[in-house]
């Protein structure tokens, strides 16, 4: 295994940008009969088998007909642009469970579903369960209705399901960490080395159980010819507020604005609108992930409602040692532990906690 520090263009298909991909449906996977036929049949079963979520696998509900869908998948996350949106799922006619029970199923095939919160749910949500704001104190960035910041989660898969969409806004945005990368060495030559030096991020701010403060990793990892990204400088910039965390120095305050600059750039990111049955899986290593403000409809059960895995997915891919979501992830391969609280049955799993975030 070969570590370096590029700095020349990285090429391929990770290092796409929006505005190319906007006017072109190569990123949306549209299932064909057989398959949505297959993955329903799938999900009626694991709501009559009604499993602990914690535990049940992939070999339970063996998939033949969407084996192709879930290559694609894979193919796109592990050497493609990163991600992949599938349509074709009426989760309208279904009910919140069965189509949580196909998400699940369909996760199983791709990875391991991984711990989400406190409570240990593996099957969690975003959806706004008060008027906060990102502004307020505890505000949860999934239960607010703000645009969020560009980022990528503590996992190495993050897939959502819409089960409802917004009244208006709520746009799922992705963004090329490859694409801003470039950008920041054609700019800033100077300051793009600081990319792949130890950062400092909020290990307490994501986890308030974490058993440190904060853990380290670079923000760019460069091995074997294989680019990876790691972002979030809101967890960086509030990692300074422990003790014995070194200050961020001129240079890389600078580096950080202008990352975050570069990524809300016009025509760099794709904006992506939920219709309702779709399904985004989304690889963090290869692009961040935000959404655009959104207006939520009135009635409760109306609300803009997305399902949420979270996936550790072992295929090899060679990254720095304890690139950042390596020290997080390993929580979910803890043993199983008795919870108070957790959802970890379909039924329960599929209606979020109305606390939560509030």
């Amino acid at each position: 295994m070969t570590t370096e520090v590029s700095l020349s263009p990285i090429s391929g298909p990770s290092a796409w940008r929006g505005d190319e991909l906007a006017g072109s449906t190569e990123w949306i996977y549209v299932l064909g009969d057989a398959e949505r036929a297959e993955l329903e049949e799938a999900g009626r079963k694991f709501v009559a088998d009604d499993p602990d979520l914690r535990t049940v696998n992939a070999a339970d509900y063996p998939l033949d007909a969407a084996r192709g869908l879930i290559d694609e998948c894979a193919r796109q996350m592990d050497a493609g642009r990163g991600f992949v949106l599938v349509r074709g799922l009426r989760t309208e006619e279904y009910g919140d469970a069965l189509a949580g029970a196909i998400f699940f199923v369909m996760g199983l095939h791709l990875g391991m579903p991984m711990e989400q919160n406190q409570l240990g749910d593996v099957l969690d949500h975003v959806i706004a369960t008060s008027n906060k704001t990102l502004d307020d104190p505890g505000a949860l960035p999934s239960r607010v209705r703000d645009r969020l910041p560009f980022h990528s989660d503590s996992s190495d898969v993050v897939a959502l399901m819409c089960l409802r969409a917004s009244k208006e806004g709520g746009a799922s945005s992705l963004v090329s960490g490859t694409a801003i990368y470039n950008e920041i060495l054609r700019r800033r030559p100077d300051l793009a080395p600081l990319l792949f030096e130890p950062w400092h991020w909020d290990w307490r701010g994501q986890d308030p159980d974490a058993p440190a403060d904060t853990y380290v990793s670079p923000i760019c990892s460069y091995v074997d010819g294989i680019f990876s990204t790691y972002a979030g400088s809101s967890m960086i910039f509030s990692a300074q507020k422990y003790d014995g965390v070194p200050q961020l120095t001129d240079a890389q305050v600078e580096l950080l604005h202008l990352y975050d600059e570069i990524s809300q750039e016009q025509g760099l990111a794709l904006d992506m609108d939920f219709q309702p049955g779709d399904v985004q899986w989304l690889l963090n290593y290869a692009a961040l992930h935000s959404r655009t403000e959104y207006v939520d409809w009135p009635e409760p059960e109306r609300r803009r409602h997305l399902l949420r895995l979270w996936l550790k997915r072992d295929v090899g891919r060679p990254l720095v040692d304890g690139f950042g979501k390596n020290v997080v992830k390993e929580r979910g391969a803890e043993e199983q532990k008795p919870v108070e609280g957790g959802a970890f049955r379909i039924a329960a799993a599929v209606v979020p906690n109305q606390d939560w975030g509030n």
